[in-house]
C-alpha cells in the first residue's frame, strides 16, 4: 500500500486527518486546536499556554503521574506546545499503541479538573519560564522586538503572558476558555505513520464528542501602524544582541516562496551572505541569521546578530547592504539553484519523521483547508526566476519598512 491520507470532517465538526506511511514501524497522534496566544482578551494574556500545562495535571480518569508514565511505560513520549495561533498535544509511539495515544491525548483535552492545588504550582512554574527566557538575551531580545512590531495588537503579547495574568488565572477560567475554543469545530485530530484512518475515526466518533463547548470566534485584530522608531534596551551580558526587521509576509501570499528563497540565500546556512560576509569576512559574530514566521494577516521576517557592542554599527552597513545587493543585482543562476536545491533538501529531509509529518497534516489543514503536499512545494520553489528575487526585494528590503531592535550590554 502506498503512502496516502485522508481528511473526514465528523457531523459534530472535528477534522480527522490521517498520512499512511507503510514503511515504518511508529506513529505520531496530535491533538489540535484552532486557538493560539493571539486568540485571548488582554486581561486573559497567557490563558492558552497555562491550559496546556494543566491539562498534564489530571483527569477524570487519570492523575498527573499516569499521564506521565502512559506513554514513557510503552517506550513513547508525550509532549505539547503552544503558538500564536494554534495548540498542539501529541503523542509519539509504536503503531501497536496508537489507542493508548489517542486515549491519553482525547482524556486529557475532555476530561480535564485542574485541582486548585496544582493551579497554583503551575503558576509558580510558568512565572520561572518567564523568568527563563528574560535571562536568555536572544529569546529576551526577539519577544521585545514583536512587541514593538505589533503594539497593541494581540501578536504583540508574549505566548507565556504577564505574571499578574497568569497569577490571577482559576479554574473557572480555564474551564470557561475550553468551553469557548475547544468545541469539536476548533479541534484537527492529525495521525501520521501506520494507521488507519477508518479505525481513528471510529475512536474520535465515540470519544471527542462535547455538547457543551459552543466556538466562540475571535475577529482578526486590525494591525496598528508601524511604529520604526529603535528599540534599545540594556542587560548585564558580554554581547550586543541585534535585530535588523520587518513585518513579514501572511501564510497565503502569492510571493512567500520568494520571500522563502530570499530567506535562504541571505542566512540560510553557513555558505549564505551574511555568513559569509559578517562572520568569516570580518569575524564579527558568532552567529547571524535569518528569521522568518507567518501568521494569517502578516508575519515577521529579519536579521539576527551576536556581536561586540564595538562592531553594531558595521555590522547594521553589512546587512542593509547585503540586502540591497539582492535588489540591485540579479542573483547568478548557480547560487539561485544551489538555493532552491538547499531549501527543497530542508523540506525534504524534514519529512524523515512522523512527527514532521503529522505536523504538516495539521498545519495545512489550520491555514490552507487542505494538504498541500512536498510535490507542490518543490514545483512553487523551481519555478521562482531571478529577475522575481530582485524585484522582490526591490520593495521588500525598503530601510523605511524595517524596525531597529538591541539589547546591549550595562
Amino acid at each position: 500500500m502506498e503512502d496516502f491520507i485522508i481528511k473526514t470532517v465528523l457531523a459534530n465538526g472535528l477534522t480527522v486527518v490521517t498520512e499512511h506511511i507503510p514503511s515504518v514501524k511508529s506513529v505520531t497522534a496530535g491533538i489540535w486546536v484552532k486557538s493560539g496566544a493571539r486568540h485571548e482578551t488582554q486581561k486573559q494574556a497567557g490563558v492558552t499556554h497555562f491550559l496546556e500545562h494543566m491539562l498534564f495535571k489530571g483527569t477524570k480518569n487519570r492523575t498527573a503521574f499516569e499521564i506521565a508514565q502512559s506513554m514513557e511505560s510503552v517506550g513513547g513520549y508525550l509532549n505539547a506546545f503552544t503558538s500564536t495561533e494554534y495548540t498542539c498535544y501529541y503523542a509519539r509511539c509504536l503503531d501497536t499503541e496508537l489507542t493508548t495515544a489517542l486515549g491519553v491525548l482525547s482524556d486529557m483535552v475532555m476530561n480535564p479538573i485542574f485541582p486548585k492545588e496544582e493551579i497554583e504550582k503551575e503558576k509558580k512554574v510558568v512565572i520561572e519560564e518567564m523568568k527563563m527566557y528574560r535571562d536568555s538575551p536572544d529569546d529576551y531580545l526577539f519577544e521585545e522586538f514583536t512587541s514593538h512590531l505589533f503594539q497593541n495588537h494581540p501578536l504583540g503579547r508574549p505566548i507565556l503572558g504577564y505574571e499578574e495574568t497568569v497569577s490571577s488565572f482559576s479554574d473557572a477560567d480555564l474551564f470557561q476558555y475550553m468551553r469557548d475554543r475547544y468545541a469539536p469545530e476548533n479541534l484537527i485530530v492529525a495521525v501520521a505513520g501506520k494507521v488507519d484512518h477508518d479505525a481513528v475515526l471510529k475512536y474520535c466518533e465515540r470519544v471527542l464528542i462535547s455538547q457543551d463547548r459552543q466556538l466562540v470566534e475571535h475577529p482578526i485584530n486590525v494591525l496598528s501602524p508601524l511604529n520604526t522608531t529603535p528599540l534599545s534596551l540594556t542587560k548585564s551580558i558580554e554581547q550586543t544582541h541585534y535585530i535588523w526587521g520587518r513585518r513579514g509576509l501572511h501564510f497565503d501570499d502569492t510571493q512567500k516562496y520568494v520571500l522563502l528563497l530570499t530567506n535562504t540565500l541571505l542566512g540560510g546556512g553557513m555558505s549564505s551572505r551574511l555568513h559569509q560576509n559578517i562572520r568569516e569576512k570580518y569575524g564579527y559574530c558568532y552567529s547571524v541569521q535569518t528569521f522568518n514566521q507567518s501568521f494569517l494577516e502578516t508575519g515577521i521576517w529579519g536579521v539576527y546578530v551576536g556581536t561586540d557592542k564595538e562592531y553594531v554599527d558595521h555590522v547594521h552597513e553589512l546587512v542593509v547592504e547585503q540586502l540591497n545587493l539582492l535588489a540591485k543585482e540579479e542573483i547568478a543562476s548557480k547560487e539561485l539553484s544551489e538555493a532552491k536545491a538547499q531549501l527543497k533538501g530542508k523540506l525534504l529531509l524534514s519529512q524523515e519523521n512522523t512527527s514532521n509529518r503529522m505536523m504538516r497534516l495539521a498545519k495545512s489543514e489550520i491555514y490552507y483547508k487542505r494538504h498541500v503536499d512536498l510535490d507542490e512545494l518543490v514545483e512553487h520553489i523551481d519555478r521562482v526566476p531571478a529577475e522575481d528575487i530582485m524585484t522582490f526585494a526591490q520593495g521588500f528590503m525598503s530601510e523605511s519598512e524595517f524596525v531597529e531592535a538591541k539589547l546591549i550590554p550595562k
